[in-house]
């Protein structure tokens, strides 16, 4: 299996709000060299998207659940948020351990269930996660390049066109949002 080291957010490519690392994400993906770059990018854009939005919903909810530290009936959201956390962390480069789409997933589900049992507990309100969710700024897969070695891995190819055909590389990725071109330039011929 080939290891990318997926390094994404920071500089403004990413909304979302206070989410605990500062900005930048990275994770770790596993994936073999005869994949498409194309099912590459949706897994680790799903990726991606998932641990900010773990990132965020922590940002959001902790500092309404320090103020209710104790109270039995938001236990299972602090434990769910801390689970999740601990998951989606960054750390986990660290440790060499690469993330799964599908615990990703069960995380995310399990802080959006624990918070519709004790969101009138934290004085919030059900829209106010849904708004919240809405308002997350979240890559799109036709709107983000994939960069390895300062190079876009291009749509339609196969990693092992890029990389060769060993199963035991590790590379690092960036994915990065496409910039539009300013308007002034795109299309004023007119002064």
């Amino acid at each position: 299996m080939v290891r990318l080291h997926v390094k994404h957010g920071g500089g403004g490519d990413y909304g979302g709000g206070g989410g605990g690392d500062g900005g930048d994400g990275e994770f770790l993906y596993e994936t073999e060299t005869s994949s498409t770059i194309d099912e590459i990018a949706n897994h680790i854009i799903e990726i991606a998207n998932l641990q900010s939005k773990i990132q965020c919903l922590a940002g959001e909810f902790e500092p309404c659940l320090s103020k209710l530290q104790g109270d039995p009936k938001v236990m299972p959201l602090v434990r769910a948020l801390s689970e999740a956390m601990s998951y989606a962390s960054k750390d986990q480069v660290v440790h060499n351990k690469p993330l799964s789409i599908y615990v990703l997933r069960d995380h995310t589900r399990s802080i959006e269930k624990e918070f519709l049992v004790t969101y009138s507990v934290m004085g919030l309100s059900s829209p106010d996660l849904q708004q919240f969710l809405s308002d997350l700024q979240i890559l799109e897969e036709n709107t983000v390049q994939l960069l390895w070695a300062g190079k876009e891995l291009t749509r339609g190819k196969k990693l092992c066109d890029f990389i060769g055909r060993n199963e035991k590389t590790k590379i690092v990725i960036r994915l990065q949002s496409l910039i539009p071109p300013p308007a002034s330039l795109s299309g004023g011929e007119k002064s």
